[in-house]
């Protein structure tokens, strides 16, 4: 993931599935895109303005998902775990076609994402990668214990997670730091969405979950997972919450170069943060990598205006 050029995916593909809380079946088609077109999606069932950037600047609801929708009022949700696989898989352009308001939530995980991306493989694009290094330590915290910073780092992206579910004797409090470089993703990108047994009722209540079952979500009640087969790791209810946090970053419009850490945070706190991060030219950089390793070896500043900033 850190070439020094973008990448696309290297031929068109589709898959189908139904949205976790539109309980809709929606087609979807991943096409390539050329340099610097960045990562959009588009709403096939509307004839026109159906285009939406993944940028946070487009966010219009982080409750249970992160919801993106345009000027015109179209919109797509549950868009992180996909965004979660493009950030890992090395994907910097795309064009996301859906016939439906949300993307399929498949089996709750980016597992079945990245798999379809490796299926098509990558093509590197003429264009040079572009990466949002952080230059200050900057911070949010809430009034009910939610926080989240980022501190400048040379070691690319890292996250580190803190999930308090002092509710639940089997959640419990849980911690994992990854380096995304480094480190073996596979019970990041395994790690499923969770919910409690006794909170499903709230969440439909409102709209939400009309798709949700044990094929796409994990459910916890008490002590037990009701899922055949249980976890897939024992960090599996935090490492998804770095799969989450990880693509809602990835709405920052190009990787971010910074250390991440996060107490019982989720999608709202994410965006705050996001635009907190961006509304102060003096807390980033925009830089171009021409050979990036594990240790970020050199990164050249960029004299252009970058998009996040416009």
């Amino acid at each position: 993931m850190w070439d020094k050029n973008q990448k696309t995916i290297g031929s068109e593909t589709n898959f189908s599935g139904i949205g976790l809380h539109s309980g809709e079946k929606v087609n979807v088609t991943l096409v390539p895109a050329n340099s610097n077109s960045g990562i959009t999606f588009k709403r096939t069932d509307l004839e026109k303005n159906n285009e939406i950037d993944a940028n946070f600047k487009n966010v219009s609801s982080a409750k249970l998902c992160t919801k993106l929708q345009n000027e015109s009022g179209a919109s797509v949700s549950t868009i992180e775990h996909l965004m979660a696989a493009f950030y890992i898989c090395g994907i910097d352009n795309i064009l996301v076609n859906l016939n439906g308001p949300e993307v399929p939530i498949m089996d709750g995980s980016a597992k079945d994402f990245v798999k379809i991306i490796k299926d098509c493989g990558l093509k590197t694009l003429e264009g040079k990668r572009k990466f949002v290094r952080i230059k200050n330590e900057i911070e949010l915290k809430k009034e009910d214990g939610k926080f989240i910073n980022i501190k400048p780092t040379n070691q690319a992206f890292e996250a580190k997670f803190t999930l308090n579910y002092d509710k639940n004797p089997l959640i419990k409090s849980q911690t994992n730091k990854i380096n995304f470089i480094n480190k073996n993703l596979d019970e990041i990108i395994d790690a499923r969405t969770f919910c409690l047994y006794e909170d499903i009722e709230m969440i439909k209540s409102i709209g939400l979950a009309k798709g949700g079952s044990l094929d796409n979500a994990i459910v916890v009640q008490g002590n037990k997972v009701l899922n055949n087969g249980g976890l897939r790791s024992k960090k599996e209810f935090v490492n998804h919450k770095i799969l989450d946090l990880v693509g809602d970053f990835m709405l920052s419009g190009a990787r971010v170069i910074g250390s991440v850490e996060c107490i019982h945070g989720g999608h709202a706190l994410t965006i705050e943060f996001l635009r907190k991060i961006f509304s102060n030219r003096t807390n980033f950089d925009v830089v171009e990598s021409q050979s990036l390793s594990s240790n970020i070896r050199k990164i050249i500043p960029l004299n252009k205006r970058f998009a996040v900033n416009a």
